[in-house]
């Protein structure tokens, strides 16, 4: 910390709140994003560290809902007994980073930090998450497709906080979820694709429900609408990826830098979207 720089750790929920609420301050949980694009330069920012908040830690099942809340860390969700409809976010968490980033790093931080090659949000998405809110006036919860609205841009009002993700359940009994990166290498990587789909099957082993989004590929992530509706009634098997056509391709608007051309992506999209649902698909 440089002598410029204000650090808070309320140990009490109301406490962070009511110190937003009075002045602009940059909420940090496991930093994994905010000290590596400081490196060089001086800490000047007041920051508002709720690492030291309990009731912000667990994860639970609740009636109709899985709550993840803002500190708990990808680590916490690759152990926590969830069922296999989250299994494409334990992927997901698996390569996040390196292990001392899992270790620290968070979801809710994932989600306010809101790169396009944020790796929890194409998975929520197709989950149909949503974000609870909180601020010194009262808590509201909005569906993640609303929360982030752009390149590093969310709705999060300076004065609120994240308690928690929310993931309503599958409606039928067999569902599942599946998730899928390319980077260039395995670990430690920023995507420059990732697809993530969950299916539910009905009792004849047919699709139900089908949700596939696409991360890295667009400013924010996207899910394949016209894909989904066209799995609809399908088996559910490996030739689900046969499905996967260019023209459902066409909700994207890829990226185009350093890591790869609009072109690129756009190939490694629908490459991958046919993979994850021939791979989902054989494990239904």
């Amino acid at each position: 910390m440089t002598e410029t720089a204000e650090y808070l750790r309320p140990t009490v929920l109301e406490d962070a709140l009511a110190a937003l609420s009075r002045r602009r301050l940059t909420v940090l949980a496991g930093g994994t994003d905010f000290y590596p694009a400081r490196v060089g330069a001086p800490l000047d920012d007041a920051v508002l560290d709720i690492s030291a908040l309990p009731s912000l830690r667990a994860i639970e099942e609740r009636e109709d809902h899985w709550r993840i809340p803002a500190l708990a860390t990808w680590t916490d969700i690759v152990h926590a007994p969830l069922p296999p409809w989250f299994d494409g976010l334990k992927l997901a968490a698996r390569e996040i980073g390196g292990r001392q980033v899992q270790n620290a790093g968070t979801l809710c931080g994932n989600l306010c930090n809101a790169s396009p090659a944020a790796d929890g949000v194409p998975v929520l998405l197709g989950l149909d998450a949503e974000v609870e809110l909180a601020s010194a006036e009262g808590r509201e919860t909005m569906p993640l497709a609303a929360f982030v609205r752009g390149n590093r841009e969310t709705a999060l009002a300076p004065d609120q906080l994240m308690l928690a993700v929310r993931v309503p359940g599958p409606r039928a009994a067999r569902a599942r979820g599946h998730f899928l990166k390319l980077g260039a290498r395995r670990y430690l990587v920023i995507s420059i694709v990732m697809v993530a789909a969950a299916l539910e099957a009905d009792a004849a082993g047919k699709v139900q429900r089908a949700a596939i989004a696409v991360g890295a590929c667009s400013p924010v992530a996207r899910r394949l609408s016209a894909l989904e509706e066209d799995l609809l009634g399908r088996p559910c098997d490996a030739a689900l990826g046969e499905a996967v056509t260019d023209e459902h391709m066409e909700a994207l608007a890829p990226l185009d830098d350093a890591r790869g051309s609009a072109a690129y992506r756009l190939d490694a999209a629908r490459t991958l979207a046919a993979r994850t649902l021939a791979e989902l698909g054989s494990m239904m």
